[in-house]
C-alpha cells in the first residue's frame, strides 16, 4: 500500500562520521552508495528478509575525506557499472562493484574533488575547489572546462548531446558545450550547491530562471529529483529534509543531525539521506517498507532529545520571552513541517506538525534562547521568511505584477515606499499602495502563488559581429578553392583539377551501397592541406602602393622591394635559388607592419613560409616564440579580417616542414584557442582556414596518440560546425573529424559524448559536391 507520507523505513550504521554523498547503484538492483569523511565508500544492498540494506563491501583508496560518488553506467568491459568518488586529496578513484581496493585513481585535479557527474560512453565530469571542471574518459583527462571564479561545488553531464552544467561558489550556473562555456545562468543569489535535472530543468536551456522554490531556513546541500516525474527532495544545514511536490513543499522531516549533507532516490521512489551524525537514513511512503512502530518510536526518541541551537535561524527568529506552555500543542498546525516552540518547566521545546498523522512531533530541545515566540499560524512563505500577508499589486494592466509582503507591525506607508523603490517604480504610487495596505490588512488574509522571476541574463546582447563579411576583396589573387584549384583528398597536388576518373562520385546520383562499393579517399589523411595559390605580380604591386603611404620608420627602401621580389619567385617557382638571411629579416620588418596596411606582407609570408629553409628559420628554436606571438596577435576577431584570414593560411602551411610541425605542435593549446574566435565574423574564406588548420592538427595528431589533443581538435570541430555554412568548410571539418576518430576507439567514444555525431548528420545528405555527402557517411559509419 502506498500512503502519501514519507517515514522511516531504517537507519543504517557503518560510517564512522558525516556521509557526504549518496548515489544509488546499477548493481545490486535497488541498492546504493555512499561516502563519508571516514575516507570509505560502502555499497549496500535491500535486505530481502526485513526491510533494512546489509553492507555489501567496504571501498577504500583515498587519504582523506570522501567528499561525492557517482556510478559510471554498465558498458560491454564491466556489465555491472563502475563506481566513481572523489576527496579531499584532490584524486577520483574508480572501483568495479565487486572489489574493496580501486580499479584506478584519477590523478590530476590542484585540490579537492566535490562532485561528480557520469554521461554516455564512459564520460566522467569532476568539479573541484581548484575552480575547475575536468572531462575523463576511461583513466584519461580529455578536457579541462575554465572559467568560474571560484570552487565548482556541483556539476551535471546533461543527457542532451555533448552539454555539461557546472555551478559555482561563484554564484553562476555555465552550460559548456564541447568544451567551451556556451553561455552563464546568473540568478542566485548565493553560492550553487547541487544541480539535479528534471525533465525540462527548472532553468529552460535557454537560461531564463522557471521557478525559485523557498523554504529551507540555510544552506541546502543537495537535491534529487524523483523518478519519471519533476517532484524532487532537497536537504540542508537546518536539520532537514524537504519533499517538493508540484512546485510546493508537501513534507518536511526533521533529523537529529544539523547538516543532512546529501540524499538520493531509489528506483522504487524511496529516499536515502545522509547526515553529519554518520547515520544513513531511509524513508518510504510504501506501508508495507515502513519501520516498525519500535524504530519509529526510537526515532522520534532521538529526535526529541536532539538539541537545537536558536543561532542557526532554523526555527525563524526566536525573541520574546512570552512562550505559551504545552497547552498550545491542542491547537493543530496549519501546514505540513510548521514549527510551534512551547515553554515546559522553564525549558523550551520545539515541535513540528504532521498533517498526516494530525498531531505535534517534538523535534528537539531549544537550547540558550531566553524564549520566543513564533505566530506562525496563517504566516505565509515568500523569498524564504514568513509574513502575514503577501500581496500581489499590478500597477498597470499589461505590465508585470510585483508581490509585497507585509507583517502587521510594519508601518505601511514605509512598506509601500520600500517596495516602490525596490521595484524601481513610479513614487506617485505612494498613496495608492499605502491605502491598498491599510484597505486589506482589516482581517482578511490573501495567500501568496509562487514566484516567478526572469533572469537578468540577456542573450547575446552586446555580441561583437566583424563589421564587413567579405574581407577577401582586398586580398590579391582569388581564392584557391573555386574552379581548378579546387581541394582533392588524396591528390599530390592541390591545385591539379580533378581528372575524368579521379572522382568516384560523379553520375550517381542516388547513394548505392552494394552495387558501387565506394572507397573511402577522404581519411584518414596522411599530409598537410596547403594554401599555395598565388599571383607574386599583384601581391607585390599592393605592397609598393601601401609602402608609398607607410609612415617613414616603416617604410621599405627599393632595395628591400627587390629583395622581397627575389623571395617571391624564390619560394614560389621551383628555382634553385635558396631564401637569404637578409631576405628573411627583410620579411620580418614588413610583417611588422601597422595592421591596416600589412597584408600584402602576410600574404608573401604564406607562400614564402611553405620552403623548408624559411620554415627552419621562423619556427626554429630561436626565433620561434616571436613569430607565433606575432601571428596569434593577427587572429583577434576584432582585427581587420584580410589579417584573420592570412595568419590562418600561413599557420596552415607551417605544417609543410617538420620544423613547423613541432612548433604548432608545441603551441596547439594557444593557437587552436586563439584561432576558434575568428568563427565569429561570417567570412566563408575565414572558416575554409580555420577548417584546414583543423584538419592539419588532425593530420599530425593522428600520427601521435594524444588524446588530449584530439578532445581539443574535437572540441573545436564542434563549435565551428555550428557556426559555418560554406560546404569547403564543413567538409574539411568532416576530413578532420575522421582522420582524428580514425583508429582509436577512445576518440570514437569521446566524439560520441560530446554529440558530434548528431551535429553532423544533415550533411549525409547534401546533393552538391557529393564529397561532402560521401566523407560524412563514412564518418556516421564509424560513430
Amino acid at each position: 500500500g502506498e500512503g502519501s507520507t514519507f517515514r522511516l523505513r531504517c537507519s543504517l550504521l557503518g560510517h564512522g562520521q558525516d556521509v557526504r554523498g549518496l548515489t544509488r547503484g546499477f548493481f545490486p538492483e535497488g541498492g546504493f552508495v555512499s561516502v563519508s569523511r571516514d575516507r570509505t565508500a560502502r555499497l549496500w544492498a535491500p535486505d530481502g528478509l526485513n526491510r533494512g540494506f546489509t553492507e555489501m563491501h567496504c571501498m577504500s583508496g583515498h587519504s582523506n575525506f570522501v567528499s561525492c560518488v557517482c556510478i559510471i553506467p554498465p558498458s560491454d568491459l564491466y556489465p555491472r557499472g563502475l563506481i566513481a568518488t572523489g576527496g579531499n586529496d584532490h584524486n577520483i578513484c574508480i572501483f568495479t562493484v565487486d572489489n574493496p581496493a580501486p580499479l584506478y585513481i584519477l590523478k590530476g585535479h590542484k585540490n579537492t574533488v566535490c562532485s561528480l557527474s557520469s554521461g554516455k560512453f564512459g564520460t566522467l565530469l569532476s568539479g573541484s575547489w581548484d575552480t575547475t571542471a575536468k572531462v575523463w574518459l576511461n583513466d584519461r583527462c580529455m578536457m579541462t572546462l575554465q572559467g568560474h571564479t571560484a570552487a565548482i561545488w556541483a556539476v551535471k553531464i546533461l543527457p542532451e548531446q555533448g552539454l555539461m552544467l557546472t555551478g559555482s561558489a561563484d554564484k553562476t550556473i555555465k552550460l559548456w558545450k564541447a568544451g567551451r562555456c556556451e553561455r552563464t545562468f546568473t540568478g542566485h543569489e548565493d553560492c550553487v550547491r547541487g544541480l539535479a535535472i528534471l525533465s525540462e530543468m527548472e532553468w529552460q536551456i535557454s537560461g531564463e530562471c522557471l521557478q525559485v522554490y523557498y523554504g529551507h531556513t540555510n544552506y541546502i546541500y543537495s537535491i534529487s529529483v524523483f523518478p519519471r516525474c519533476k517532484d524532487f527532495v532537497t536537504t540542508g544545514e537546518d536539520r532537514s529534509l524537504r519533499i517538493w511536490k508540484k512546485g510546493e513543499c508537501a513534507q518536511t522531516i526533521r533529523l537529529p543531525a544539523q547538516s543532512v549533507w546529501c540524499c538520493c532516490v531509489l528506483d522504487n521512489g524511496d529516499i536515502v539521506v545522509g547526515a553529519s551524525d554518520g547515520i544513513i537514513r531511509v524513508f518510504t511512503e510504501s506501508l508495507e517498507r515502513t519501520a516498525s512502530a519500535e524504530e519509529i518510536q526510537a526515532f522520534e526518541n532521538e529526535l526529541a532529545q536532539a538539541s537545537i541551537d536558536p543561532k542557526t535561524g532554523d526555527l525563524g527568529d526566536i525573541s520574546a520571552d512570552d512562550l505559551p506552555g504545552r497547552e498550545h500543542l491542542k491547537d493543530p498546525g496549519t501546514r505540513d513541517g510548521q514549527t510551534r516552540l512551547i515553554k515546559d518547566n522553564g525549558k523550551v521545546e520545539a515541535y513540528q506538525w504532521s498533517v498526516s498523522e494530525g498531531r505535534w512531533i517534538k523535534i528537539g530541545d531549544v537550547v540558550g534562547s531566553s524564549g520566543a515566540t513564533q505566530q506562525t499560524s496563517g504566516k505565509v512563505l515568500f523569498e524564504g521568511k514568513e509574513y502575514d500577508y503577501v500581496f500581489t499589486i499590478d500597477v498597470n494592466e499589461n505590465g508585470p505584477s510585483y508581490k509585497l509582503p507585509y507583517n502587521i507591525t510594519d508601518d505601511p506607508w514605509l512598506t509601500a515606499y520600500n517596495f516602490l523603490q525596490k521595484n524601481d517604480l513610479n513614487p506617485m504610487f505612494l498613496d495608492q499602495v499605502a491605502k491598498f495596505i491599510m484597505d486589506n490588512t482589516k482581517g482578511q488574509t490573501l495567500l501568496s502563488t509562487s514566484n516567478q522571476f526572469s533572469d537578468p541574463f540577456t542573450v547575446g546582447a552586446g555580441r561583437y559581429v566583424p563589421g564587413s563579411s567579405s574581407g577577401s576583396s582586398t586580398i590579391p589573387g582569388a581564392d584557391p578553392f573555386t574552379g581548378s584549384g579546387r581541394y582533392v583528398p588524396g591528390s599530390a597536388s592541390n591545385a591539379a583539377p580533378p581528372v575524368g576518373g579521379v572522382d568516384p562520385f560523379t553520375g550517381m546520383s542516388a547513394y548505392q551501397s552494394t552495387a558501387a562499393k565506394v572507397e573511402n579517399i577522404y581519411f584518414p589523411k596522411k599530409d598537410a592541406v596547403t594554401f599555395d595559390q598565388a599571383n607574386p605580380t599583384q601581391i607585390l604591386g599592393k605592397l609598393k602602393e601601401l609602402n608609398g603611404s607607410a609612415a617613414e620608420e616603416h617604410k621599405l627602401t627599393e632595395d628591400d622591394l627587390i629583395i622581397l621580389e627575389k623571395l617571391l619567385s624564390a619560394t614560389c617557382n621551383s628555382s634553385a635559388e635558396t631564401p637569404t638571411a637578409q631576405q628573411l629579416q627583410t620579411l620580418w620588418r614588413a610583417i611588422n607592419w601597422p595592421e591596416d596596411i600589412v597584408f600584402p606582407a602576410l600574404d608573401i609570408l604564406r607562400l614564402s613560409v611553405r620552403h623548408p629553409t624559411v620554415n627552419e628559420n621562423f619556427c626554429s628554436e630561436k626565433e620561434h616564440v616571436q613569430f607565433i606571438i606575432l601571428l596569434l596577435k593577427f587572429l583577434n576577431p576584432k582585427g581587420k579580417q584580410a589579417n584573420q584570414l592570412l595568419a590562418l593560411r600561413a599557420l596552415c602551411n607551417c605544417f609543410v616542414s617538420h620544423a613547423g610541425q613541432k612548433l604548432m605542435m608545441e603551441q596547439r593549446d594557444e593557437i587552436m584557442t586563439q584561432a576558434i574566435e575568428t568563427k565569429s565574423g561570417n567570412n566563408k574564406n575565414i572558416h575554409i582556414a580555420l577548417a584546414t588548420l583543423t584538419l592539419n592538427y588532425a593530420v599530425c595528431l593522428h600520427k601521435v596518440n594524444n588524446i588530449e589533443g584530439k578532445a581539443q581538435c574535437l572540441s573545436v570541430i564542434s563549435t565551428v560546425m555550428e557556426v559555418v555554412q560554406d560546404l569547403e568548410a564543413i567538409f574539411r571539418l568532416l576530413v578532420a573529424l575522421g582522420t582524428l576518430i580514425s583508429d582509436d576507439t577512445n576518440a570514437v567514444q569521446l566524439a560520441k559524448s560530446l554529440g558530434v555525431d548528431s551535429q553532423i548528420k544533415k550533411y549525409a545528405s547534401v546533393s552538391e559536391p557529393a564529397k561532402v555527402k560521401e566523407c560524412c557517411r563514412f564518418v556516421l559509419n564509424l560513430l
